[in-house]
């Protein structure tokens, strides 16, 4: 962290005495209240300081993406001409049988999220997940941005601190309605944001929902299970829908209603617009960055790209058993593996929400060479290490201010797979850094410059 940043977030401590702090929370915790920030029946934030970015922090984050996010485009350009290469990505049936749903001419992520580790004292920037199907996040940081605003050491913090604040949802509009017309919309659409009724996102949902409203959008709330389809228009308690904003993951969408429903049939007929669309699954999968990682594929990028990736992309393999290399040296990589479990991690090719990652340093040996055996059975990736982000961060905790460290991620947000904007920032007590997962919080992230 630079000493400017250091210094901020010092000052911003030194603001909350244990009078400021209690009657923080306590003005925290009704915000939240007021405007339904949960996630599920848990409060999004439970911390009392923002994180804060120095200018060059997100320039440094920002520039070095550019070249990446032109490497994973190339992963799903050659993935999608050449059912050899898409292999590689182990798509399930299904996926297979609907990418030919995709219009080539659209591109197929509106909107995704690169889940990085920014170690910002020494410059390195991680991308250890892309998703590239249904990135939550948008609406709680912008929402908890707003909430901070109005927060007392915030106002008081801002005398000394220029803060700049990157609300996301309008590019998430605009990207949305670029989507729509390049696919062949005629009009501004009708949109239904779809996802289970039941979902803990579902706040989310309400406020992204009212931001397209505001933006003179007509919208819903859909859950799949309440559309139908006939006439050639999917409708949703007789709401016309133009376009799916898809928040439902595909896979629990087929596992529960097949691959013959109303929304899969609409796409068919190329009455309705989805985004992100199913091949945007590919991106994805963890295996994306397998592709990315593996020298084999070399050949499929410029020069700068593997510049990017070398920076950025920690070393990732499916696992099989197989040779390849690790540092240039040719290895086996199941025995490998099973001798250096400290430096790696095991995920699941296609889960979400932490489910199914092990962390080979939590673990012990045994249960190591059980994981690697799962992994054998059903697609799995492994991936070295990445130095984990620790701060500071301030709580009201049985009647006095509590400063512990937590473990911080960067999750920035690309609008039509090139654009950069906005940044979801999660803390957790726990290093595997995931809300879904329990435990953790979202915090807004702001850019910060001291006044002169």
């Amino acid at each position: 962290m630079s000493s400017m940043v250091d210094d901020a977030v010092k000052y911003y401590h030194d603001l909350l005495t244990p009078e400021m702090a209690e009657a923080t929370d306590f003005a925290l915790r009704k915000k939240l209240r007021d405007r339904n920030l949960y996630f599920g029946d848990r409060p999004l934030c439970v911390v009392l300081r923002p994180y804060f970015y120095s200018e060059n922090n997100w320039i440094f984050l920002n520039s070095g993406l550019e070249k990446l996010l032109e490497a994973f485009n190339i992963v799903h350009q050659v993935c999608i001409q050449d059912p050899k290469q898409r292999a590689y990505l182990m798509l399930d049936d299904y996926e297979e049988q609907l990418i030919p749903y995709d219009k080539p001419s659209v591109q197929p992520w509106s909107s995704s999220r690169l889940d990085m580790f920014y170690v910002t004292e020494k410059n390195v920037l991680k991308c250890v997940e892309y998703n590239a199907e249904t990135p939550a996040g948008i609406g709680y940081a912008d929402m908890l941005g707003e909430v901070f605003s109005e927060l007392e050491p915030f106002r008081i913090f801002q005398k000394k601190y220029h803060t700049f604040m990157m609300p996301a949802l309008d590019q998430l509009t605009d990207s949305l309605i670029d989507a729509y017309l390049a696919w062949g919309g005629q009009r501004f659409p009708q949109i239904a944001i779809v996802d289970w009724r039941e979902v803990p996102t579902l706040t989310e949902h309400e406020i992204t929902r009212q931001h397209f409203e505001r933006r003179g959008l007509k919208a819903v709330l859909a859950d799949p299970r309440s559309l139908e389809y006939h006439n050639g228009v999917l409708w949703s308690d007789g709401f016309r829908i133009d376009m799916i904003y898809k928040r439902v993951l595909y896979s629990e969408l087929f596992a529960t209603m097949g691959i013959d429903n109303p929304i899969t049939r609409a796409v068919r007929d190329g009455n309705v617009f989805i985004t992100n669309s199913i091949s945007a699954k590919m991106l994805a999968k963890k295996a994306s960055l397998a592709f990315l990682s593996d020298t084999a594929n070399a050949h499929f990028f410029s020069a700068d790209q593997l510049a990017a990736i070398a920076t950025h992309i920690p070393w990732t393999r499916v696992v099989k058993d197989s040779k390849t290399t690790y540092e240039g040296k040719p290895i086996d990589l199941l025995s490998f593996l099973t001798v250096n479990k400290d430096k790696f991690v095991l995920k699941p090719n296609d889960d979400y929400g932490g489910r199914g990652v092990v962390l080979g340093w939590e673990c012990s040996s045994d249960g190591w060479d059980a994981a690697l055996k799962q992994a054998l059975i059903v697609p799995h990736v492994v991936q070295e290490r990445v130095d984990i982000v620790q701060r500071d961060f301030p709580m009201w905790l049985n009647g006095e201010v509590d400063i512990s460290p937590r473990y911080v991620d960067a999750d920035p947000y690309v609008f039509g797979g090139k654009m950069v904007y906005g940044l979801m920032t999660r803390l957790s007590p726990l290093s595997l850094l995931n809300v879904t997962a329990g435990g953790g919080s979202i915090v807004p992230t702001i850019l910060i410059e001291k006044r002169r």
